[in-house]
Order: structure tokens, then sequence, then C-alpha cells
């Protein structure tokens, strides 16, 4: 394994407000050499446009979308746009969707979904269709489409959906390319997702599973700075969210969506906010390695938000520094 296949990829944290938002991030993927640059669902400037002006001021990076809400858009509109971006960045693309809340889903269609399971699997395996030029003759209980994309010859697409729970991870295993976890410890990715993740593939006849894209909590320790303070100010949104805190528990972390505070901290002491020196953390990214995980992806958050973007890149570009360093040899 080369120090080139196991650097870690850059998520953007924040939603951008700006076209030249993501400028910064997208120079320091370009100028260390890391493997992505990913962002989530923007409700500011929408994540495929932001990315679409990079590629038109000449900053083209490998680029990942975790995760883009599948209400927000057909699966034809979301085809259309993965392979719109792939054709203007000229490299691969990962097009990450996720269901969202029930209470978003709600907010746009009046009604939550029945089964998010199915509408993800339905979603998925259109829009892998639809990339793949084939035509898709399709009416189900959550979207309807008889037709294809007019071919092109483009970079790769890979579609990914946001796994949590074992579930989620069969519905995955049998239809995306890319299962992207968020805060899920390493320990949990190999002993409860790859296995449903295997099973998933087995059951659709798939040769091999799909790849795991994790994204992690990091901060490097330096005076002054509280690392359960950094993970509340990072992930209180979603440690107060049930199926986040579920996750967790039986990853054996504890958390309950009540008490944040505790949760963070909890995070913290057990490794899932990885806080230290950069090669400690370097060593705490390669766990994820071993347990299977195909991309990490590097989450400043809580850096970002409480020392702005000039620390939070301080952080980032010493532990990709440490991770090169620690598989050079």
């Amino acid at each position: 394994m080369t120090a080139d296949n196991v650097l870690p990829s850059v998520l953007v944290p924040n939603m951008p407000e700006t076209p030249d938002s993501l400028r910064p991030y997208a120079e320091l993927v370009r100028d260390t050499g890391v493997r992505r640059l990913w962002t989530g669902q923007s409700l500011k400037v929408e994540a495929h446009q932001a990315f679409a002006h990079l590629a038109g001021a000449g900053i083209r990076v490998p680029v990942g979308l975790s995760v883009t809400l599948m209400p927000l858009r057909h699966p034809y509109e979301a085809a259309l746009q993965a392979r719109s971006l792939a054709l203007m960045t000229g490299l691969p693309v990962v097009a990450g969707y996720g269901v969202g809340s029930a209470a978003f889903v709600r907010s746009l269609n009046g009604r939550p979904y029945p089964s998010p399971r199915t509408m993800a699997a339905d979603y998925l395996r259109t829009v892998r269709a639809l990339l793949d030029g084939e035509i898709v003759d399709h009416a189900g209980d959550y979207h309807a489409l008889r037709g294809r994309l007019i071919p092109m010859e483009h970079p790769h697409v890979e579609v990914g959906v946001g796994v949590l729970r074992p579930n989620m991870a069969r519905t995955a295993g049998g239809v995306a390319d890319v299962a992207i976890t968020w805060m899920t410890p390493p320990g949990y990715v190999a002993e409860n997702l790859l296995p449903a993740l295997e099973e998933g593939a087995k059951d659709r006849d798939r040769d091999t599973r799909c790849r795991v894209a994790t994204v992690v909590h990091v901060a490097v320790e330096r005076d002054g700075r509280n690392p359960h303070v950094l993970a509340h100010t990072a992930a209180s949104g979603h440690l107060a969210m049930e199926h986040y805190t579920d996750m967790l528990r039986r990853a054996g972390v504890p958390a309950d969506p009540a008490d944040p505070v505790a949760g963070a901290a909890a995070l913290v002491d057990s490794g899932t906010y990885l806080y230290g020196s950069a090669d400690h953390i370097a060593a705490g990214l390669e766990e994820y390695r071993n347990a299977g995980v195909d991309e990490v992806i590097l989450n400043c958050a809580g850096v970002l938000f409480t020392e702005g973007q000039a620390a939070a890149f301080r952080d980032a570009r010493e532990i990709i520094e440490a991770v090169g360093r620690r598989n050079s040899g």
C-alpha cells in the first residue's frame, strides 16, 4: 500500500455562502494531493453549482457529495447533475444521496416515506442505471420514469448512500457503489456494517461489496483547546438525533439525544472524535483502514467553528503530512 492511496479526503463542514466559499478547500486538496473534496447538502449555495463554479475557475479536483437529499430532486435530475459535474471537472465524482429526516420529507411531500429503505433502493438503482446509459422503465411508490439520459462519454460517477445502521447497509450493499458513514467507530464498521454490506451484495448477486467512505471528526491537540467543547461544537446536532445516537450506542459509545454534552464527551473518550497529536490521529485513521474503510474523510468542524478556517486548515495539513509519513516507509 503506497502513501498515495492511503491519504485521506477532506470535508467542507459548513454550507457555502458564496460561489467562492469552496475555493480554499479545493486549493487545499489540490496542493496536498489528498483523494477528494467532499461537501454535504447545502441549502445556501447549491453544492453541484458550487463545484461547477470551481471547475470554471480552473480549480479541478475530485469531488464527492455526502449527502444530497433525495426528496429535493427526481432521480433523473440527480443523474444529470452528477454526470454534468463529472464532465465539468473532467474527474471522477462520488454522488452520495440520503433519504433525509422524516420531518424534512414531510415538509416537502406532506408525509414521510413509508419505507425509507425501499425509497433509497429504488432511487439509487435508477440513478445508477441512468448513468450507465440504460433505458429505465420504472413505476414505483416513490418515483416513476420511462427514459434515459442522452448518451455521452464522461468520467466515472460512483453512486453513494448515507449509511449508519445495518439495515441501510444491507440496502446499500445491493445497489450502491459507496456506503458513506458518519461518526461510525472503526470497530462498528467492521463488526456491524461490513457484514451487512456483504450480505446485501450477496443477495443481489454482486461479486464485491461497495466501497466504504467514513467521515471522521478530528482536531490536533493544542494549548487552550478543550476536546469536549470541540466535539460538542462539531456534533451537537447529530448527537441530538435518535438515529445517530442509536448507532453510537450499538457501537458501545453511550450517547443520549437528550444530553448532547455528555454525548460529545463520550465521542472524545471513546476515540470516535480523534483528538491528540497529528501522529496520534494518523494512527487512529489507520484503524479505520484496518477495519475495512476504503476512504477516510477528515472533518475539522470543531476547530473551524471555534477558531476559524486558518486553524482548521493547519490541523488538516498536519494530519495529512502525518498520514503520509506513517505510510512512506
